[in-house]
């Protein structure tokens, strides 16, 4: 098995544990990674908080990270999930489970959904570069924070990255 299929497989068995492990776990599986090191297999998957409890016509609220306590229970379905089959085989493997990091780019419509209210880099179709405050992600595009607020078709993102911000300004004590 390539290893792109076999992440394929560890993603299908990791997400039917997550989602049969009842309503505390929020988490979802965004990401898996499988590598050779030595005679043991690197196994990373990143999680992100599950969006299916969102009303469908909301577009615009801030959805909350995936707090270490929620990583932790994730990461015991994780481990149970992978020990009962037998979708690594026999070979040794080291598991890291963690959450998404902001360095990942966004490339699908849930991982901009989740990062709505964050100021975003992006790289445009017409090669322009900039850094805007994502404030709605909707079925044909973004909207980002101005005036007016810019909508941008899916089609013209070619990149977006979350920035990190130590101190946003609307919560600046005065």
């Amino acid at each position: 098995m390539d290893a792109q299929a076999r992440a394929e497989s560890i993603t299908t068995t990791v997400s039917d544990a997550l989602a049969g492990s009842g309503d505390d776990c929020v988490a979802v599986v965004d990401h898996v990674h499988v590598q050779q090191a030595g005679k043991r297999r690197l196994v990373r998957i990143f999680l992100a908080r599950d969006l299916s409890g969102l009303p469908t016509d909301d577009a615009t609220s801030v959805v909350e990270p995936l707090s270490l306590d929620e990583i932790a229970g994730a990461t015991r379905v994780v481990s149970t999930a992978l020990d009962e089959s037998d979708v690594l085989g026999q070979a040794p493997y080291t598991l890291e489970v963690s959450s998404v990091g902001l360095d990942r780019p966004l490339t699908t419509p849930a991982q901009f959904r989740r990062n709505v209210g964050r100021l975003l880099a992006l790289t445009l179709a017409d090669g322009t570069t900039p850094a805007a405050r994502l404030i709605a992600v909707n079925a044909d595009g973004l909207e980002l924070d101005g005036t007016p607020p810019t909508h941008l078709p899916w089609s013209d993102v070619t990149k977006a990255t979350v920035q990190v911000e130590f101190s946003r300004p609307e919560r600046k004590d005065t």
